[in-house]
């Protein structure tokens, strides 16, 4: 059976149009191609940004900003020594970008300028830290991302 051109045309059309439905409803169904937002109140915290760039801007006028270092028990977390570790109040926020179950938040306790971040609950790669803290009457605002 001979087809002609017209024929091979329809053909190539209904071949193309069936591998883009079944690529477009392979992404949408698989578990393995769902990606979340950066965070469940993604709009609510966008509204907050200049607060956050505020606090950017705090955070440049201390003489030392908080540093971290890696050890055996987890990530420390240093504040600046010339501050009164009694008046720092706020929160650290660990982001995990590859997997949203692992995000967690933890309060601000600190001992003699640190505050340690267990490695139990950190897994390897790539985290997101953000450690946002008041002292006096001042916020401050610290970013990092680290692969642990």
């Amino acid at each position: 059976m001979k087809i002609n051109w017209g024929t091979g045309i329809v053909i190539a059309f209904i071949a193309f149009m069936s591998f883009i439905m079944y690529f477009i409803i392979t992404m949408s169904t698989d578990d393995k191609y769902d990606f979340d937002l950066v965070t469940e109140d993604y709009y609510g915290q966008e509204l907050e940004f200049q607060e956050d760039l505020n606090k950017e801007q705090h955070s440049k006028t201390l003489k030392t900003n908080i540093t971290w270092k890696k050890s055996d028990e987890g990530v420390n977390l240093i504040f600046p020594e010339d501050i009164d570790i009694n008046k720092i109040e706020g929160k650290v926020f660990l982001y995990r970008p590859s997997d949203k179950q692992f995000d967690f938040e933890i309060p601000i306790s600190l001992s003699n300028q640190n505050l340690l971040i267990p490695d139990k609950r950190l897994l390897g790669g790539r985290w997101n830290i953000t450690v946002d803290w008041k002292y006096n009457t001042n916020s401050y605002i610290y970013k990092t991302e680290i692969i642990y």
